[in-house]
Protein backbone atom coordinates (compact mmCIF):
# COMPACT_ATOMS: atom_id res chain seq x y z
CA UNK A 1 0.00 0.00 0.00
CA UNK A 2 2.81 2.44 0.87
CA UNK A 3 4.65 1.78 -2.44
CA UNK A 4 1.83 3.45 -4.45
CA UNK A 5 2.01 6.77 -2.58
CA UNK A 6 3.18 9.84 -4.50
CA UNK A 7 3.60 12.02 -1.39
CA UNK A 8 5.70 11.84 1.79
CA UNK A 9 2.81 12.13 4.25
CA UNK A 10 1.24 9.45 6.44
CA UNK A 11 -2.50 9.11 5.98
CA UNK A 12 -3.42 7.03 9.02
CA UNK A 13 -5.60 3.94 8.68
CA UNK A 14 -8.88 3.62 10.53
CA UNK A 15 -8.23 2.87 14.19
CA UNK A 16 -10.52 1.95 17.10
CA UNK A 17 -8.18 3.48 19.73
CA UNK A 18 -9.29 7.16 19.71
CA UNK A 19 -12.96 6.41 20.44
CA UNK A 20 -12.12 3.58 22.87
CA UNK A 21 -9.56 5.83 24.57
CA UNK A 22 -12.20 8.53 25.02
CA UNK A 23 -14.60 5.96 26.52
CA UNK A 24 -11.86 4.70 28.86
CA UNK A 25 -11.08 8.26 29.99
CA UNK A 26 -14.79 8.94 30.57
CA UNK A 27 -15.16 5.79 32.70
CA UNK A 28 -12.03 6.80 34.66
CA UNK A 29 -13.39 10.28 35.41
CA UNK A 30 -16.86 8.97 36.37
CA UNK A 31 -15.11 6.41 38.58
CA UNK A 32 -13.08 9.20 40.21
CA UNK A 33 -16.27 11.14 41.01
CA UNK A 34 -17.86 7.95 42.38
CA UNK A 35 -14.76 7.39 44.52
CA UNK A 36 -15.01 10.92 45.95
CA UNK A 37 -18.71 10.65 46.77
CA UNK A 38 -19.24 6.98 47.62
CA UNK A 39 -15.69 5.95 48.69
CA UNK A 40 -15.65 3.09 46.17
CA UNK A 41 -12.64 3.01 43.78
CA UNK A 42 -13.85 0.01 41.74
CA UNK A 43 -15.11 1.95 38.67
CA UNK A 44 -12.02 4.18 38.71
CA UNK A 45 -9.76 1.09 38.67
CA UNK A 46 -11.75 -0.46 35.80
CA UNK A 47 -11.51 2.80 33.79
CA UNK A 48 -7.79 3.07 34.50
CA UNK A 49 -7.23 -0.53 33.36
CA UNK A 50 -9.16 0.10 30.12
CA UNK A 51 -7.16 3.29 29.48
CA UNK A 52 -3.82 1.52 30.11
CA UNK A 53 -4.76 -1.35 27.76
CA UNK A 54 -5.71 1.12 25.00
CA UNK A 55 -2.52 3.16 25.57
CA UNK A 56 -0.45 -0.01 25.20
CA UNK A 57 -2.11 -1.01 21.93
CA UNK A 58 -2.17 2.52 20.48
CA UNK A 59 1.53 3.05 21.22
CA UNK A 60 2.25 -0.42 19.79
CA UNK A 61 0.61 0.61 16.49
CA UNK A 62 2.49 3.95 16.35
CA UNK A 63 5.80 2.23 17.12
CA UNK A 64 5.11 -0.28 14.34
CA UNK A 65 4.35 2.54 11.88
CA UNK A 66 7.53 4.42 12.82
CA UNK A 67 9.92 1.48 13.07
CA UNK A 68 8.87 -1.33 10.75
CA UNK A 69 6.54 0.25 8.16
CA UNK A 70 8.73 3.31 7.52
CA UNK A 71 5.76 5.69 7.55
CA UNK A 72 7.43 8.40 9.66
CA UNK A 73 9.21 10.24 6.85
CA UNK A 74 11.00 13.59 7.30
CA UNK A 75 7.78 15.51 6.56
CA UNK A 76 5.84 13.41 9.07
CA UNK A 77 8.46 13.84 11.82
CA UNK A 78 8.51 17.62 11.22
CA UNK A 79 4.75 17.64 11.73
CA UNK A 80 5.19 15.60 14.91
CA UNK A 81 7.83 18.06 16.14
CA UNK A 82 5.55 21.06 15.66
CA UNK A 83 2.69 19.14 17.25
CA UNK A 84 4.83 18.42 20.33
CA UNK A 85 6.00 22.06 20.53
CA UNK A 86 2.39 23.29 20.43
CA UNK A 87 1.33 20.67 22.99
CA UNK A 88 4.06 21.74 25.44
CA UNK A 89 3.12 25.40 24.84
CA UNK A 90 -0.48 24.59 25.81
CA UNK A 91 0.82 22.81 28.93
CA UNK A 92 2.81 25.94 29.88
CA UNK A 93 -0.37 28.03 29.82
CA UNK A 94 -2.16 25.28 31.77
CA UNK A 95 0.32 25.74 34.63
CA UNK A 96 0.34 29.55 34.25
CA UNK A 97 -3.30 29.51 35.40
CA UNK A 98 -2.32 27.74 38.65
CA UNK A 99 0.54 30.16 39.34
CA UNK A 100 -1.82 33.05 38.56
CA UNK A 101 -4.30 31.79 41.20
CA UNK A 102 -1.49 31.30 43.73
CA UNK A 103 0.09 34.74 43.30
CA UNK A 104 -3.31 36.47 43.11
CA UNK A 105 -4.09 35.21 46.62
CA UNK A 106 -0.60 35.26 48.15
CA UNK A 107 0.39 38.79 47.12
CA UNK A 108 -2.85 40.33 48.43
CA UNK A 109 -4.22 37.99 51.15
CA UNK A 110 -7.80 38.92 52.09
CA UNK A 111 -9.25 39.40 55.56
CA UNK A 112 -10.70 35.86 55.40
CA UNK A 113 -7.12 34.54 55.26
CA UNK A 114 -6.08 36.67 58.25
CA UNK A 115 -4.39 39.14 55.83
CA UNK A 116 -1.23 37.01 56.03
CA UNK A 117 0.37 34.33 53.84
CA UNK A 118 0.38 31.40 54.47
CA UNK A 119 -3.16 31.86 55.84
CA UNK A 120 -3.80 31.68 59.55
CA UNK A 121 -3.88 28.07 60.78
CA UNK A 122 -1.80 26.67 57.87
CA UNK A 123 1.53 24.99 58.64
CA UNK A 124 3.48 24.82 55.36
CA UNK A 125 6.11 22.24 54.41
CA UNK A 126 9.77 22.83 55.21
CA UNK A 127 11.28 23.59 51.76
CA UNK A 128 14.66 22.19 52.84
CA UNK A 129 13.37 18.65 53.43
CA UNK A 130 11.51 16.45 50.88
CA UNK A 131 10.88 19.37 48.42
CA UNK A 132 14.62 20.07 48.16
CA UNK A 133 15.38 16.35 47.71
CA UNK A 134 12.75 16.15 44.96
CA UNK A 135 14.34 19.19 43.29
CA UNK A 136 17.74 17.46 43.27
CA UNK A 137 16.12 14.26 41.92
CA UNK A 138 14.48 16.08 38.99
CA UNK A 139 17.59 18.12 38.19
CA UNK A 140 19.62 14.89 38.15
CA UNK A 141 17.03 13.22 35.91
CA UNK A 142 17.31 16.16 33.49
CA UNK A 143 21.04 15.49 33.32
CA UNK A 144 20.59 11.73 32.77
CA UNK A 145 17.97 12.16 30.03
CA UNK A 146 20.35 14.55 28.21
CA UNK A 147 23.12 11.97 28.66
CA UNK A 148 20.81 9.34 27.11
CA UNK A 149 20.08 11.64 24.15
CA UNK A 150 23.76 12.31 23.43
CA UNK A 151 24.57 8.59 23.80
CA UNK A 152 21.81 7.79 21.30
CA UNK A 153 23.19 10.32 18.80
CA UNK A 154 26.65 8.77 19.19
CA UNK A 155 25.29 5.21 18.68
CA UNK A 156 26.35 4.23 22.20
CA UNK A 157 23.64 1.66 22.94
CA UNK A 158 24.80 0.68 26.46
CA UNK A 159 25.19 4.21 27.83
CA UNK A 160 21.83 5.26 26.36
CA UNK A 161 20.18 2.22 27.97
CA UNK A 162 21.74 2.81 31.39
CA UNK A 163 21.12 6.57 31.50
CA UNK A 164 17.51 6.13 30.37
CA UNK A 165 17.02 3.46 33.04
CA UNK A 166 18.38 5.83 35.71
CA UNK A 167 15.98 8.57 34.50
CA UNK A 168 12.97 6.25 34.82
CA UNK A 169 14.08 5.15 38.33
CA UNK A 170 14.48 8.80 39.40
CA UNK A 171 11.00 9.60 38.06
CA UNK A 172 9.49 6.74 40.08
CA UNK A 173 11.47 7.83 43.18
CA UNK A 174 10.13 11.40 42.83
CA UNK A 175 6.55 10.10 42.65
CA UNK A 176 6.99 7.90 45.75
CA UNK A 177 8.45 10.81 47.73
CA UNK A 178 5.61 13.11 46.69
CA UNK A 179 3.04 10.48 47.68
CA UNK A 180 4.74 10.22 51.10
CA UNK A 181 4.70 14.02 51.40
CA UNK A 182 0.96 14.09 50.65
CA UNK A 183 0.28 11.45 53.32
CA UNK A 184 2.23 13.49 55.89
CA UNK A 185 0.71 16.86 54.87
CA UNK A 186 -0.54 18.96 57.83
CA UNK A 187 -3.28 20.52 55.66
CA UNK A 188 -5.72 19.31 52.97
CA UNK A 189 -7.04 20.55 49.63
CA UNK A 190 -10.05 21.92 51.56
CA UNK A 191 -7.90 24.20 53.78
CA UNK A 192 -8.42 27.63 52.23
CA UNK A 193 -6.93 28.85 48.96
CA UNK A 194 -3.47 27.75 50.14
CA UNK A 195 -4.46 24.07 50.29
CA UNK A 196 -6.37 24.31 47.01
CA UNK A 197 -3.58 25.94 45.00
CA UNK A 198 -0.89 23.77 46.62
CA UNK A 199 -2.53 20.41 45.90
CA UNK A 200 -3.88 21.38 42.46
CA UNK A 201 -0.51 22.75 41.23
CA UNK A 202 1.74 20.07 42.77
CA UNK A 203 -0.82 17.31 42.08
CA UNK A 204 -1.06 18.12 38.37
CA UNK A 205 2.72 18.35 38.23
CA UNK A 206 2.90 14.93 39.91
CA UNK A 207 0.50 13.58 37.27
CA UNK A 208 2.78 15.00 34.56
CA UNK A 209 5.76 13.28 36.20
CA UNK A 210 3.88 9.94 36.08
CA UNK A 211 3.00 10.54 32.39
CA UNK A 212 6.60 11.56 31.60
CA UNK A 213 7.99 8.53 33.43
CA UNK A 214 5.65 6.26 31.45
CA UNK A 215 6.71 8.01 28.23
CA UNK A 216 10.40 7.42 29.06
CA UNK A 217 9.71 3.82 30.09
CA UNK A 218 8.16 3.16 26.66
CA UNK A 219 11.27 4.75 25.08
CA UNK A 220 13.49 2.53 27.26
CA UNK A 221 11.68 -0.60 26.05
CA UNK A 222 11.83 0.60 22.42
CA UNK A 223 15.54 1.38 22.75
CA UNK A 224 16.16 -2.09 24.19
CA UNK A 225 14.53 -3.57 21.07
CA UNK A 226 16.64 -1.33 18.76
CA UNK A 227 13.77 0.85 17.53
CA UNK A 228 15.93 3.99 17.55
CA UNK A 229 18.92 5.04 15.45
CA UNK A 230 21.25 8.01 15.77
CA UNK A 231 19.24 9.96 13.16
CA UNK A 232 15.72 8.57 13.66
CA UNK A 233 14.53 8.78 17.27
CA UNK A 234 11.88 11.48 17.54
CA UNK A 235 9.83 9.32 19.94
CA UNK A 236 12.66 9.67 22.44
CA UNK A 237 13.22 13.37 21.66
CA UNK A 238 9.55 14.12 22.39
CA UNK A 239 9.84 12.31 25.74
CA UNK A 240 13.02 14.27 26.57
CA UNK A 241 11.36 17.62 25.70
CA UNK A 242 8.41 16.73 27.89
CA UNK A 243 10.70 15.72 30.76
CA UNK A 244 12.64 19.00 30.57
CA UNK A 245 9.31 20.86 30.66
CA UNK A 246 8.36 18.91 33.81
CA UNK A 247 11.75 19.84 35.34
CA UNK A 248 11.31 23.56 34.66
CA UNK A 249 7.75 23.62 36.03
CA UNK A 250 8.97 21.96 39.24
CA UNK A 251 11.69 24.62 39.68
CA UNK A 252 9.01 27.33 39.47
CA UNK A 253 6.80 25.35 41.88
CA UNK A 254 9.63 24.88 44.36
CA UNK A 255 10.76 28.52 44.30
CA UNK A 256 7.28 30.08 44.42
CA UNK A 257 5.06 27.69 46.41
CA UNK A 258 7.46 25.73 48.66
CA UNK A 259 10.15 28.35 49.32
CA UNK A 260 8.73 31.89 48.81
CA UNK A 261 5.12 30.91 49.61
CA UNK A 262 6.01 29.30 52.92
Amino acid sequence: MTSHKNHPFHLVDMSPWPILGAIGAMITMIGLIKWFHFYSPSLFLIGSLITLMIMFQWWRDISREATFLGLHTFSVTMGLRWGMILFITSEVFFFVSFFWAFFHSSLTPTIELGMIWPPKGITPFNPLQIPLLNTLILLTSGFTVTWAHHSLMENNFTQALHSLMITVILGIYFTLLQAYEYMEAPFTIADSIYGSTFFIATGFHGLHVIIGTTFLLVCLIRHYYNHFSSIHHFGFEAAAWYWHFVDVVWLFLYISIYWWGS
